[in-house]
């Protein structure tokens, strides 16, 4: 008597045709992420020691962009949200930085960590309330929330009204130590928010995410929870920007209502995405990095910056619709998330994969 028949696998690779395979990044995947590597590792062990305090405050704040770009790609880019309202979450996290650092006594880094968590718990019940929402009914709806926020803190004399609050949990810090301590914890927040995003979309719920947002109705008809990946991604990409808005706190030693809910941090956010390139890993990083170069060297020209901003957003939409990255997707792949079928060189030989 034979045993059963073992049960053909359903791998990607099992699954394609003879003489092609299927494979996730590649070379050019080898190239990128190496030169990824060689950035972070410099980023960490040279630049601190070659610019000045005022510069690593300025990187500071390319960090606390890469992570809101970060997020708001996996809000939009992979879950099909826009939410124009996400500055609601920086100001809770600049607030809940400081109170948990000064009130309740928690270590900097502990506070921004739990700030993260404190805007995810604020996002989850209020998800509940925007998801009654659909399309440009809901991007309203998020910045109404983000508007209630603000005013409600406005109304809190715990929180400092209208004044805002100033860190004081540095008190007595040599300035070199601070701005050190912020800068390498800013990075290495930076690094894991990026590869969390990473590894979240090359799991089954990344898989599961990037259905619903082409087709929710037919990603719930071969089985994906919608509402449960919808809600995941929106308290996520909340954390990620309570994280930067505690990030921004600690860096700035303070926050005021107008600007730490200020909506042009979701502006920054979007013009990030789009003229990175939305729905990549490497999109955000480009665009972070391109937005923080323009404001940092049109900042002496005032409020013409912000058209030098909407032109360049412009002009990429036009001539590169999938974003600056788009033009390199293509050849490099920093963070494959995508299979491809390859055809094989000739002679190679594929066995056939079977069993469990």
């Amino acid at each position: 008597m034979t045993g059963p028949a073992a049960e053909p696998s359903t791998s990607p690779t099992a699954l394609a045709a003879p003489g092609l395979t299927v494979t996730r990044g590649g070379r050019g995947s080898w190239v990128g992420g190496g030169a990824m590597l060689l950035v972070v590792v410099l980023l960490a062990a040279v630049v601190p020691y070659a610019v000045t305090l005022g510069a690593l405050s300025s990187l500071v704040m390319l960090f606390a962009l890469v992570i809101l770009g970060t997020t708001w790609n996996l809000l939009a880019g992979y879950g099909g949200m826009v939410s124009v309202g996400q500055q609601a979450y920086v100001g809770v996290g600049g607030y809940a930085l400081i109170q948990l650092a000064d009130a309740v006594g928690a270590p900097p880094w502990a506070a921004v960590l739990a700030a993260g968590l404190v805007g995810a718990a604020i996002a989850l019940p209020t998800s509940y309330l925007v998801f009654r929402l659909a399309g440009g009914y809901f991007a309203i709806g998020t910045w109404v929330v983000a508007e209630v926020f603000r005013l409600v803190t406005m109304q809190i004399d715990g929180l400092g009204g209208g004044a805002g609050l100033s860190l004081s949990a540095f008190r007595g810090t040599d300035r070199v130590e601070r701005v050190a301590f912020v800068y390498w914890f800013a990075l290495a927040l930076m690094v894991a928010v990026v590869l969390g995003t990473y590894l979240l979309m090359r799991s089954r719920v990344g898989l599961g995410l990037t259905a619903i947002r082409d087709d929710r109705v037919a990603a719930s008809s071969l089985g994906v929870a919608v509402d449960r990946g919808r809600r995941l991604v929106y308290v996520a990409g909340s954390a990620g920007a309570a994280l930067a808005g505690a990030l921004i706190a600690l860096s700035t030693l303070g926050v005021t209502p107008g600007s730490i809910y200020s909506v042009n941090w979701t502006a920054a956010m979007i013009f990030i995405v789009v003229v990175g390139g939305i729905g990549t890993i490497e999109g955000p990083i480009v665009g972070a990095v391109l937005y923080w170069v323009l404001q940092q060297a049109l900042a002496p020209l005032g409020t013409w910056y912000l058209v030098v901003l909407g032109a360049v957003a412009v002009a990429v939409v036009l001539l590169a619709p999938g974003g600056l990255w788009g033009l390199l997707a293509a050849r490099y792949q920093v963070f494959p998330t995508t299979h491809h079928v390859r055809r094989l060189a000739v002679g190679a030989i594929v066995a056939p994969k079977t069993g469990r």
